[in-house]
């Protein structure tokens, strides 16, 4: 590994432990060297406190003049809630400036670089870059569509059910699987169920973690049947947050609103379209959605093309039965050649499962 690699992976290591900390904001870390020794680190710890740049900065007071910043995003160059970063870089003295990759924003998109250049900074980009994309999935997608990054998790087994042919379905993943899910909970702003399964499962779709937060809970109800007393609206432990069709109970509606619930009503005459849940979500600044639906919800946000990520937990278990529920239902394909290809996919053990991630490739290139 490069002195230059070794440096920024140290920085993405600073950025990544933020993770749902900065939303809707990116993970950004940074380290200052000179004379080859660190001697700045920072993170952005949070939407509206100071970046990670500055923060390395301050660590790194006068010491900071002649070296050589590593940030995992390129530095700001706006004024928003925070001052430019580019310009705090070039007045501390700074010679060199190592960026993984530009800010896709398009109010940044190289303007940091130019002000770093123009002060005659040498500036490097591209070192670590992929796993700095990576990184920053949800932010990249957000910051361009104003739509959330949607995440499809499901705990299977291997012939792909999610429950019996009775619906017994606790437990198919060990809890070394269940704790990972939580995290991933932590991790995303919002999560989103269908009807049924609040009905079947009351569900209290929170990151049962320590210091974990949890996400804003998001229902698809087309006609306003969940319950009053289901977990999602007595526990007040996070927002709910329920779409409708137009076919939706409007006495119903006022006792929900009454309980602080809000109702969401969108276009369709029978069922929720589920563009307008993501377009929605977006418009209120939640860059990131975590579907844990029936197969039916999957289906439907699998077949208008919404769902960015993949996450599967494989049970080494076998239930068998045509009649059992699977986790991607819907209408399904007509051809083969119509299945929706998963790229850079990636395999992990945990616990006695395994955990699968992909992304679809929705051109089936």
């Amino acid at each position: 590994m490069t002195n230059d690699a070794f440096y920024m992976d140290l920085a993405l290591k600073n950025a990544q432990a933020m993770k749902g900390q900065t939303d809707p904001n990116p993970l950004v870390g940074s380290v200052i060297v000179n004379d080859n020794r660190i001697v700045g680190v920072g993170a952005h710890l949070k939407a509206g406190e100071a970046h990670a740049e500055i923060n390395a900065l301050r660590m790194a007071g006068d010491k900071a003049k002649g070296g050589t910043i590593y940030v995992t995003l390129e530095p700001c160059s706006h004024h928003g809630r925070t001052g430019p970063c580019a310009v705090a870089i070039a007045e501390a003295g700074i010679k060199k400036v190592v960026i993984a990759t530009l800010d896709p924003n398009p109010i940044v998109a190289g303007n940091g670089v130019k002000i770093l250049e123009d002060a005659g900074i040498e500036v490097i980009t591209g070192v670590m870059e992929d796993e700095a994309r990576k990184m920053n999935e949800v932010f990249n997608k957000y910051i361009v569509t104003r739509k959330p990054f949607v995440t499809l998790k499901a705990g299977i087994t291997l012939d792909g059910k999610v429950a019996s042919h009775t619906f017994s379905s606790k437990w198919i993943t060990s809890e070394e699987s269940r704790q990972d899910v939580h995290q991933l909970r932590s991790e995303n702003m919002a999560i989103l169920v269908g009807i049924n399964t609040v009905l079947k499962d009351d569900p209290a779709l929170t990151a049962r973690i320590q210091n974990g937060r949890n996400p804003i809970r998001v229902i698809m109800d087309s006609s306003l049947k969940i319950p009053l007393e289901a977990q999602v609206i007595t526990d007040k432990q996070a927002k709910t947050i329920i779409f409708t069709s137009q076919r939706y109970d409007k006495e119903k509606r006022k006792m929900l609103e009454d309980l602080n619930v809000i109702v969401a009503e969108t276009s369709g005459i029978e069922h929720v379209n589920p563009l307008e849940v993501v377009t929605t979500l977006g418009e209120q600044g939640i860059s990131s959605l975590f579907i844990e639906g029936g197969g039916n919800i999957n289906a439907t946000f699998l077949e208008n093309k919404l769902v960015d990520k993949v996450i599967l937990y494989f049970a080494p278990k076998l239930i068998g039965g045509k009649n059992a529920p699977t986790f991607l239902e819907g209408t399904g394909i007509d051809q083969m050649t119509d299945a929706v290809n998963l790229i850079n996919t990636d395999i992990q053990r945990i616990g006695q499962d395994f955990k699968f991630i992909g992304y679809p490739n929705y051109d089936n290139e």
